[in-house]
């Protein structure tokens, strides 16, 4: 995670304050610009969008019918076990 940038660096909260899963929002003229969070809920964010990066990939693969039946696949290699 990169580190909180100069211009940032004015702003005092307390991160005592901060549990597992909470976050804050930096907000600029009433919108916000920012989310302030743990260590923790980044990384957890990071691993959950990572994996709905595979699924989507396999998604795309089903229906582009590269997809095979585990039943096929299963005999394929009990054939290939029976010869070896």
């Amino acid at each position: 995670m990169p580190l909180v940038s100069p211009a940032w660096r004015h702003l005092h909260v307390p991160v005592a304050a901060f549990r597992a899963g909470s976050g804050r929002f930096l907000a600029s003229n009433g919108k916000a610009k920012a989310v302030l969070q743990d260590v923790a809920s980044y990384e957890a964010t990071q691993e959950t969008l990572a994996l709905l990066k595979v699924l989507a990939l396999g998604q795309q693969e089903v229906a582009a019918g590269k997809a095979k039946l585990l039943s096929a696949v299963v005999a394929r290699l009990k054939a290939k076990k029976a010869l070896a």
